[in-house]
């Protein structure tokens, strides 16, 4: 990353579909974007793509397009690959500055425990939660420089019961990383880092992406109940411009966020189909985490300085 002065964002999973549309919308708002994922396309490849860019839920959508597509559009990026299941490429990603942190890296694998063999389930955790913590114990030195300002977007979900039904290993991934935003964000507390802020994201109704179109295929009036991935950029954007006291250990669903804190009413525009309702997919309410002796944590104990 070359600019001096621009805010630099990190995006971890960021060659197509949610991932793609948040860094190009970061680049948008004048942020200096590294665009981070697994794939790449070679110089050689870039050269023939024809039509460019390609789909945004395309296979040929990599890190490298996404990059390119950002800079020809007058944008700053730099593409670098990443292997979130292989801590030591984690450390390799570059932070010569970071301002904000978007982990948006997932795998996905819903069915019964039964019918989740033990090779998905551990790579979900290494993707998810393991890769998720990796990518935050790397950044957390870089965001906190530059005045301690620093902001970490989880793509995770806000946890309540339903949420468990038939997907209990995928679960047990995302629920983590809801978890690791709590934690985080207490740590910040008690730090007495008050500009530090995490937050979760998760949405409130089905993203057009490279997963949905497995849908849309199949049934072409699914799209009905799709909204653009913009919303999710849009919403990101504003959690990092909100201040740290309002987002810090948020679990929020995109829509609700930009109601409550953007003043958004009309959500017309992010459908797939114009004039459409997609369905919420979310309940109405979630359950209060807290308990009546919150504030009784008995003896506590530091590990690290024992």
């Amino acid at each position: 990353m070359t600019s001096n002065t621009r805010k630099v964002a990190l995006v971890v999973g960021a060659s197509r579909g949610i991932g793609r549309q948040v860094a190009i919308d970061l680049a948008k708002d004048g942020y200096a974007v590294v665009v981070s994922a697994k794939s790449i396309t070679s110089p050689a490849d870039l050269a023939k793509l024809s039509p460019f860019p390609p789909g945004p839920n395309s296979s040929q959508s990599t890190i490298t397009t996404v990059a390119r597509e950002i800079t020809l559009a007058g944008g700053e990026a730099t593409a670098i690959p990443v292997d979130t299941t292989d801590y030591a490429s984690i450390q390799n990603l570059v932070y010569s500055r970071l301002d904000v942190l978007v982990y948006n890296s997932g795998a996905i694998w819903w069915a019964s425990v039964e019918r989740t063999p033990m090779k998905r389930f551990q790579l979900m955790q290494r993707v998810n939660v393991e890769g998720l913590y990796g990518a935050v114990q790397e950044a957390l030195p870089h965001l906190k420089a530059n005045g301690a300002r620093g902001r970490i977007v989880v793509v995770c979900p806000p946890i309540y019961s339903r949420f468990f039904r038939g997907k209990t290993a995928y679960a047990m991934g995302k629920v983590g990383m809801s978890v690791l935003v709590k934690g985080l964000a207490v740590d910040f507390e008690r730090e007495g880092l008050k500009e530090m802020g995490i937050v979760g994201i998760w949405p409130a109704a089905a993203i057009e992406s490279a997963a949905t179109e497995q849908f849309t295929r199949k049934d072409p009036d699914h799209a009905k109940d799709l909204r653009k991935p913009t919303i999710y950029s849009d919403a990101i954007l504003a959690m990092i411009k909100a201040p740290a006291s309002v987002i810090n250990g948020q679990l929020e669903l995109d829509e609700d966020f930009l109601r409550r804190h953007a003043g958004v009413t009309d959500f017309s525009k992010y459908s797939v189909v114009p004039g459409t309702s997609p369905r919420r997919i979310m309940p109405a309410e979630f359950p209060d985490l807290t308990v009546k002796e919150q504030d009784d944590e008995g003896m506590r104990t530091d590990s690290s300085k024992l």
